[in-house]
């Protein structure tokens, strides 16, 4: 990310840094291909001791950020994650979070065990086809007498696999609800599914006539629209802060190959026909840290255009970081596409970043759909 970062944020990105490297470095992410966590034991709860899971959190529920500003600090986190291809629940997770705390303090328990990384508490909001599209829930939630009935399946959902608690999005009477639901709650079946990402694990969550109380409504019953929007532009947000991140690495390590690499005497950074594809390849890069980080601030001060902003850097960096990775890609030659080398991890987050929480089609739709509503 480019803003200008406090010397605390530098040091909290770097000690981020520092236990990514230490933890999970690239031959360990290797060896987590068929591990169904994807990633090593107690990593999580370390990575929640360092913050991870607190900045979107006030303090009253005992998080807090490190500058004032708690999603500028998670982005930092994100672009690391990225840049490193990092197992971890980090979007899910903190978006989750931020909707409990936001809705008071009825599930402090839930919130306090999911910052210290005790427990895991993800968000269950995308839903599989023909309902896949950005902001489409059939899912139900629907009220009766002191309880609530929760049916339809969620897809995918990540780290649905080791959640104990997933906080779902429904639809009631015209409006949204959402609700903590345990993941032991009767009724409710996990089914693990295979992702393109080496370390991110996602699973589809079916829930049949899953009962519970009243009290485990998060926010308004009906009135979850408005919380739900913003929960999407988050998500929206820290997918394009990651995926730059991603595509920074992809860049760095290109760029350096291509000084190294000689081809007829020349190294194949002095080709005419190259530097022009890493001109394009470095516009695409500066462009997502901008959207990116102008999208992270009019979340923040709750602007107006936060919507806007939110589906432009998701739509930005999901488009140009494909044609960022692959170009890389085909820049390495026949190296490029195999496992031993490290570029395909970056290639692979990329993806999955393209695809969860809106695809740049989804997050268009929903632009021009802002600018026709301005215009009227």
């Amino acid at each position: 990310m480019r803003f200008d970062r406090t010397p605390d944020q530098e040091f909290f990105r770097e000690t981020t840094v520092r236990f990514l490297e230490e933890q999970a470095p690239v031959a360990t992410l290797r060896g987590l291909r068929d591990d169904p966590v994807g990633a090593p034991p107690g990593y999580w709860r370390r990575g929640a001791e360092l913050g991870w899971t607190s900045l979107l959190v006030g303090e009253a529920h005992g998080g807090g950020s490190i500058s004032g500003d708690g999603l500028a600090d998670l982005t930092l986190v994100a672009h690391e994650f990225g840049a490193h291809a990092a197992p971890g629940p980090l979007i899910t997770a903190n978006v989750a979070l931020s909707a409990l705390a936001a809705a008071g303090s009825d599930h402090a328990a839930t919130i306090a065990a999911g910052v210290a990384g005790d427990a895991r508490c993800v968000w269950a909001h995308g839903e599989p086809a023909p309902a896949d599209r950005l902001g489409t829930v059939t899912c139900t939630i629907t009220p009766d007498g002191d309880d609530v009935v929760l049916d339809g399946t969620k897809r995918p959902v990540e780290a649905g696999a080791e959640a104990d608690a997933f906080v779902v999005t429904g639809a009631t009477d015209g409006g949204l609800t959402q609700v903590l639901v345990p993941a032991d709650a009767p009724g409710v079946t996990v089914t693990p599914l295979t992702t393109v990402d080496l370390t991110r694990r996602a699973a589809a969550v079916a829930f049949a006539g899953v009962r519970l109380p009243r009290s485990a409504v998060v926010g308004p019953l009906g009135g979850a629209a408005g919380p739900v929007r913003r929960q999407e532009q988050l998500a929206a947000i820290l997918c394009a802060a990651e995926t730059t991140g991603a595509m920074q690495r992809s860049f760095d390590l290109t760029v350096e190959w291509a000084f190294d690499r000689y081809s007829f005497g020349r190294p194949l950074a002095s080709y005419q026909a190259l530097k022009h594809r890493f001109a394009d390849m470095k516009v695409w890069l500066e462009a997502s840290h901008a959207a990116s980080d102008a999208a992270a601030a009019a979340w923040s001060a709750d602007a107006p255009d936060a919507d806007a902003r939110a589906s432009a850097a998701k739509a930005y960096t999901g488009e140009f970081g494909a044609e960022l990775a692959h170009d890389c890609v085909q820049m390495h030659g026949g190296i490029g596409v195999t496992f031993e080398h490290d570029l395909h991890l970056y290639l692979r987050r990329i993806t999955w970043d393209r695809v969860v929480y809106g695809t740049p089609a989804d997050h268009r739709q929903r632009l021009a759909a802002l600018l026709i509503g301005e215009a009227a």
